[in-house]
């Protein structure tokens, strides 16, 4: 794939033989989700900034695989048969095979991607890049084996996007609750951890073991130009016409994480006081499920006597023309790994209130100084914040300003110095590129 010789974009200027270097990126699928979206934003960025890219991905099918961008290549890794992909991370750390037991071998199903483990190592083995990058913990293992497996030079970034606490140490799922153990293990083995927060590098740290001073912060990529211009494109939607009520937005999975129930009840008290409209945003994995989560919080609505006020039109296309229009976006998640969809609604000058869930709204909202916080599941203390926004909400420029600090530039040229802090004129590998050895 031919790469130019500068790079194509303003921010971390890359020497010609550094633009030349390659960066993959491991993924599950394109099917959606926010981890899949910011690897594509980083591949969009990087690829425009003259490096080679490549998404090496266990299942290319998806919406998402119409957003890769120009330039990145895409690779669809094979499955091996189970046996071998369970062996595949004894054979790439024989010394951990007590870690290993419970959250590898003995489930009755083992991670999802885990059969592509042999493929990836293979991959890394015949056509190394220069860098790896992945995110969520059993891409980050399978990433660590595989280089492994594969006695590759290839610089490594592992890269938790949830709270750990959240989603290892209180799992109901047995195979996720041994997971700590391995992590602790494992990610030392990588010459970068990241964490998209410093709150959960800090929960990271405390739920696995792992040295603080190893976890690096590496905000989402989430504010580009694009999201101005979509949030000016004409919405058709009779409740935000002028002079219509206030409406309450709400976006993202249709499930126990956001929370929409807590939401619904926290607008139930706001409309007792004022005119007010909810509009909440999303689907859920399927259309069986979207329509009984949605038939549920329509069932909540009419017990609490606002079902006329709230409305759900399912997953949109451009959701930033709703938030340029809403009085105020509301989060009401249990847990966040950053929180993207804050930071979107603050880029489109739209003012926010939040649950102060692990871990990232606190941190982008600087503890209420650019939105209220409200304790987890309290739909009082909900009602409450969403009340102080609608009355004084920031200036718009205010929010702006704040939501560039996770722009896509920003976060791109912190990623290029974790995965190339060695750059030099000669453009070559330093010594920390080389695995680690046991």
């Amino acid at each position: 794939m031919a790469v130019p010789e500068a790079p194509l974009a303003e921010g971390r200027r890359l020497k010609p033989e550094a633009a030349r270097r390659r960066v993959a990126f491991y993924l599950a699928d394109l099917k959606g989700g926010g981890v899949q979206k910011v690897t594509l934003a980083l591949a969009r960025g990087m690829a425009e900034r003259g490096l080679a890219v490549e998404l090496l991905a266990c299942d290319a099918s998806g919406p998402l695989r119409e957003e890769i961008p120009p330039g990145a290549e895409l690779v669809t890794l094979e499955a091996a048969p189970a046996l071998r992909a369970r062996l595949a991370p004894f054979a790439a750390d024989p010394g951990a095979a007590a870690a290993l037991l419970r959250p590898v071998l003995l489930p009755r199903r083992v991670s999802a991607t885990l059969p592509f483990l042999p493929a990836l190592a293979d991959r890394l083995r015949r056509a190394p890049p220069d860098a790896l990058a992945s995110a969520t913990p059993f891409l980050n293992l399978e990433a660590i084996w595989a280089r492994a497996l594969a006695r590759a030079r290839v610089r490594l970034l592992v890269t938790d996007h949830v709270a750990p606490s959240q989603k290892l140490t209180d799992s109901p799922n047995w195979r996720q609750r041994y997971l700590p153990a391995l992590i602790r293990r494992s990610y030392p083995a990588a010459d970068a951890i990241g964490a998209v927060c410093d709150a959960l590098g800090d929960d990271l740290a405390g739920a696995t073991g792992l040295p603080r001073s190893r976890i690096v912060t590496l905000y989402n990529p989430v504010v580009s130009p694009e999201i101005a211009v979509r949030a000016r494109e004409p919405l058709a939607h009779p409740w935000f016409a002028p002079g219509a009520p206030p409406v309450l937005l709400g976006a993202g999975r249709l499930g126990e994480q956001k929370d929409f129930a807590t939401l619904v009840r926290a607008f139930a008290r706001v409309r007792s006081q004022r005119a007010a409209r909810l509009v909440i945003l999303g689907a859920a994995k399927d259309a069986p499920k979207t329509a009984e989560r949605q038939a549920e919080l329509r069932e909540l609505a009419q017990a609490l006597g606002v079902a006329a006020d709230v409305e759900m039109p399912g997953f949109a296309a451009n959701p930033f023309a709703y938030m340029a229009r809403a009085a105020v976006f509301v989060l009401s998640s249990r847990f966040e790994g950053l929180g993207n969809v804050l930071i979107e609604a603050m880029a489109c000058g739209c003012p926010v209130a939040s649950t102060d869930c692990p871990v990232g709204p606190a941190e982008i909202l600087e503890n209420g100084r650019f939105g209220p916080l409200a304790p987890v599941g309290d739909d009082v203390r909900l009602a409450e914040a969403i009340a102080r926004a609608l009355d004084e909400p920031p200036a718009a420029d205010a929010l702006r300003a704040r939501a560039q600090q996770f722009s896509v530039e920003r976060a791109v040229d912190r990623y290029l110095s974790v995965l190339f802090p060695d750059e030099g004129a000669s453009g070559e590998r330093s010594s920390a590129s080389v695995p680690r050895s046991r």
